[in-house]
């Protein structure tokens, strides 16, 4: 569980999240939208605690995040950047049980434990025979699994995920929100996703938190959250809201002037 109450942070003397409150049960997919620079990143910076917050305070687990160690932090938490292109040859099996190392692993050290888990990742995000692979030579979308199945083996009970479906496919990103949604579901895993697509939002979180100059606009179920107005004071644009006939969820569309 994290609960996040009044944070505020701030780049210099610049406010980029203000006065910001939600929290996220166990086995809840809450997903993050708003523009560009609305403090969507800064604000999973700040849940993994490498960001410092001016005010307020974040817990994960009942723990305040501010006085816990990075190992613990890393125990408790596994977080999917935007970034994720490596400066040196390593391999998708050496990248994955990377993300053991909070659990005491080390390369060349792995446990069986750590050997599972990570096969259990990677098979999870469709990159069977991946292992051999270098990663800085593959595509951004096939790395960008690797990043999620590294997250995975560390077994976490909490995902930070920002744009995870970046540089995806249509077949992959639908793959990486299911995958999430059934861990939230199946293991009581808690995850915050960024993301820019209102219709993968709609479809798979439970709540939905909308960002505007680093102040929540709207907070609640996707039909709360995703009204005309809501969309179109956040983001300036004028949608269409009807319901996707094969799934139930509300679909968003674009109106084009």
């Amino acid at each position: 569980m994290i609960e996040v109450r009044e944070i505020s942070v701030y780049y210099g003397a610049k406010s980029v999240l203000d006065r910001v409150s939600f929290h996220v049960a166990d086995a809840a997919l809450l997903a993050v939208v708003g523009p560009n620079g609305a403090g969507k990143t800064t604000l999973l910076r700040a849940l993994n605690g490498t960001v410092r917050t001016a005010s307020g305070a974040i817990k994960v687990n009942g723990e305040d995040v501010a006085a816990m160690t990075r190992r613990e932090v890393a125990t408790a938490v596994a977080v999917v950047a935007q970034e994720n292109e490596t400066r040196f040859p390593i391999t998708v099996l050496e990248f994955v049980l990377s993300g053991r190392f909070a659990n005491g692993g080390a390369f060349g050290w792995e446990s069986e434990a750590d050997i599972e888990a990570a096969y259990a990742a990677m098979r999870d995000c469709d990159l069977d025979r991946f292992e051999s692979r270098v990663m800085n030579e593959l595509s951004g979308g096939e790395r960008q699994r690797v990043v999620l199945a590294r997250a995975l083996a560390t077994q976490a009970k909490i995902l930070l995920l920002d744009e995870p479906t970046a540089n995806l496919d249509l077949a992959h990103q639908a793959m990486m929100f299911r995958l999430i949604r059934k861990r939230c579901d199946e293991d009581g895993y808690s995850a915050v996703v960024i993301a820019h697509d209102l219709n993968l939002v709609a479809q798979f979180a439970d709540e939905i938190l909308m960002l505007t100059n680093g102040n929540v606009a709207a907070h609640g179920r996707p039909r709360d959250v995703l009204t005309k107005t809501n969309i179109r004071d956040v983001f300036g644009v004028d949608v269409m809201l009807d319901e996707n006939p094969s799934s139930g969820a509300l679909r968003v569309t674009h109106i084009f002037n």
